[in-house]
């Protein structure tokens, strides 16, 4: 959503408020497609002294998996942001300042990036999740497998080998 601040911009102590949709269905992350759910936002922009600031929301559903046991997961996701909006080029480079040009400023430039930067790298269905079983590939939440308890790494044959010798009687 495109708004024209010129208005704004000569009336100090005005507002403009704002409220949208935005379909992110098609945006990769991770290798995946997870914002397909509709994406909402809403804020307003506000002239304060003739400095710009913009304050928003914005919030989605994301549809991920469990990292452990692969189980579809629906995260509540949401972001706010609060930035001051310059006509300056070179404030770019400063935290929470966005620069605008000829008078214009896309929302959704803002408000989108804030809600990737929420994204978890991963997410649990539970905290106590025993995720599935390098052998068998069964969910260890819901079954028991018949692998065995202990499933020794291959790498590590030499060093139980150690450990067995010293098991025996001490002296």
């Amino acid at each position: 959503m495109k708004i024209d601040l010129r208005k704004l911009i000569s009336a100090s102590g005005g507002e403009i408020p704002f409220s949208g949709t935005a379909d992110l269905s098609g945006e990769d992350l991770y290798g995946a497609y997870p914002f397909q759910s509709p994406v909402t936002y809403s804020g307003k922009i506000v002239n304060h002294l003739d400095v710009l600031r913009l304050t928003g929301s914005i919030h989605t559903i994301y549809s991920t998996c469990c990292s452990r046991c692969l189980k579809p997961l629906e995260i509540d996701l949401s972001a706010d942001a609060d930035v001051i909006l310059s006509r300056d080029g070179d404030a770019e480079d400063v935290d929470d300042v966005f620069p605008i040009e000829n008078d214009e400023v896309e929302v959704e430039d803002i408000l989108i990036p804030a809600l990737i930067l929420q994204v978890g790298m991963t997410y649990l269905c539970k905290e106590d999740c025993k995720g599935l079983c390098p052998s068998c590939g069964c969910d260890r939440n819901e079954t028991v497998c018949s692998c065995g308890a202990k499933q020794a790494d291959p790498r590590m044959a030499v060093l139980a080998k150690l450990l067995e010798g010293k098991q025996g009687p001490q002296d």
